[in-house]
């Protein structure tokens, strides 16, 4: 039965999604038309704990957002979802986040947002105490440089603590203009039981784009197990001093890339949570990345509020 599992806190951003396809070029002054829209909870936490969720994961989702209506939208298909809540914090002098995505020909999103209650989403917000007596196993953080209040110095504090506790610690990162500056990561590498970014985020990161490389990048700085995502052609696997190439397999028609990354969490953490290594939690991640480009939008939802 799900509630006598362990569980798996994820912490992260949250917003509501608007996703609109195709959008090749915004002009400055005129009006543009797309052919399809998603509205779904997005953001890499929600996308990730919902993803968790929907393989039948006892889940905790420790998150940020306002009183406002998106705020309702969000938790009403949380819940419906099976998502626990518990952790969510809520500020009412603070909007909830929002994000646009403009889906282009490539099947690649660019997005607008505001961050709203995210930047409230602090290390002091996670008490790993109260996560051991909700018997959680595993703890992830979910898109971590769109998260300013976290792009703390002491962070590793907390993230060590959680570690020692006795959780399996896993950190995803996601493209952002604050990972040219790398100094608050670094101190975390070492805190982590699997690091995570994409093939791009890597070579911002360490200034290589070949995965071997910059994974050792990674371990320099005390990384223990490394993955570094390669969209359509899988991921790469680093741990114990020898790297694996995972290869995805074959989708017959890409719609949207947007959340494929926090589909590849959440299958790597269940797979985990199940007791598979990691390649085999690799193969899991890919997998569940690979049916997430075949739809619009981050998630799907079992009645998907935009109607589609």
């Amino acid at each position: 039965m799900i509630e006598n599992q362990k569980a798996i806190a994820v912490l992260g951003n949250v917003t509501l999604d608007i996703i609109c396809k195709t959008v090749d070029d915004v002009p400055r002054y005129d009006s543009i038309a797309f052919q399809e829209a998603a509205v779904t909870p997005g953001g890499c936490g929600s996308n990730t704990a919902l993803g968790l969720a929907g393989q039948g994961e006892r889940v905790y989702l420790i998150a940020c957002t306002g009183t406002d209506a998106v705020a309702e939208i969000l938790f009403q298909n949380w819940e419906k979802a099976g998502v626990k809540t518990r952790f969510v914090q809520q500020f009412e002098n603070l909007g909830s986040g929002i994000s646009v995505g403009l889906v282009d020909s490539d099947y690649q999103p660019r997005f607008i947002h505001t961050a709203g209650a995210n930047a409230e989403l602090r290390k002091d917000t996670l008490k790993t105490d109260l996560l051991t007596e909700h018997e959680v196993q595993f703890l992830h953080v979910a898109g971590f440089f769109v998260l300013p209040g976290l792009l703390d110095l002491d962070f590793d504090e907390v993230l060590c603590q959680a570690q020692r506790a006795g959780l399996y610690t896993t950190l995803d990162v996601v493209t952002s203009p604050a990972m040219k500056n790398a100094e608050f990561l670094w101190p975390l590498l070492p805190c982590l039981n699997v690091f995570m970014c994409n093939l791009r985020e890597a070579e911002i990161l360490t200034g290589s784009g070949n995965p071997d490389s910059a994974s050792s990048v990674f371990h320099n700085k005390g990384a223990s197990a490394v993955i570094i995502k390669l969209g359509s052609e899988g991921c790469w696997l680093s741990e114990a001093g020898q790297g694996v190439h995972i290869p995805a397999p074959q989708v017959e028609k890409v719609i949207d890339t947007t959340g494929a990354g926090d589909a590849f969490a959440a299958g790597l953490l269940a797979a985990l949570r199940k007791g598979e290594d990691l390649p085999a939690a690799c193969r899991a991640g890919v997998l569940m990345g690979s049916r997430t480009v075949q739809f619009l939008g981050a998630v799907k939802l079992p009645e998907d509020i935009s109607g589609n």
